[in-house]
């Protein structure tokens, strides 16, 4: 089974956070989420509060596959103020590990400098976040161990491309097909 952690912080995108969570969870992967703040309850950019199931503080990412970070605002910068989850996001990445990132959350990766010389999306005026990235507008883009994507309208090629990466295209196409995404 894969291990999947999912970021939030105050202020995060809830279709890019639960979007990716459902779609690897109908797979089989254990997807945690996870409060980078004080509480459990974090509120959405959109006010829609949701419980993570564990506090950032108390957790061991040791045997994670995959560590996503959702967008939104101030999600993002919430993030990116988080030295802790820094530091995760540069040995995660140096282990080899997987790296995904959604909307403004691709400068958090370009700001770690994680993105030197990648191929990287993310929504459409914060390129010059993605330091030292190569900036493409596709949908998603993989280079290597790390994802970005554009927004909430690229949630679910975003998910599909995880699972893709994580159990294989045919999974990806299985799940696609079952909750009738048609490109």
């Amino acid at each position: 089974m894969k291990k999947v952690s999912i970021f939030l912080a105050e202020g995060f995108e809830e279709v890019e956070a639960l979007t990716p969570a459902d779609l690897l969870r109908r797979v089989g992967a254990e997807v945690t989420l996870v409060s980078i703040g004080d509480k459990k309850e974090v509120a959405g950019s959109h006010g829609i509060i949701i419980t993570a199931d564990r506090l950032f503080v108390d957790t061991d990412f040791a045997d994670a596959d995959l560590l996503i970070l959702p967008g939104g605002m101030p999600g993002t910068l919430n993030l990116k103020a988080c030295d802790p989850l820094l530091e995760l996001l540069k040995e995660h990445n140096a282990r080899g590990r997987k790296l995904a990132a959604i909307c403004a959350a691709p400068t958090v990766l370009g700001h770690a400098g994680l993105l030197d010389g990648k191929h990287a999306t993310c929504y459409p005026g914060c390129e010059d976040g993605l330091t030292g990235a190569i900036c493409e507008t596709t949908p998603v883009v993989t280079d290597g161990t790390i994802t970005t994507s554009r927004g909430v309208g690229t949630a679910i090629p975003f998910a599909l491309s995880l699972i893709a990466q994580l159990y294989g295209q045919e999974k990806a196409d299985e799940i696609a097909k079952s909750i009738v995404y048609e490109v």
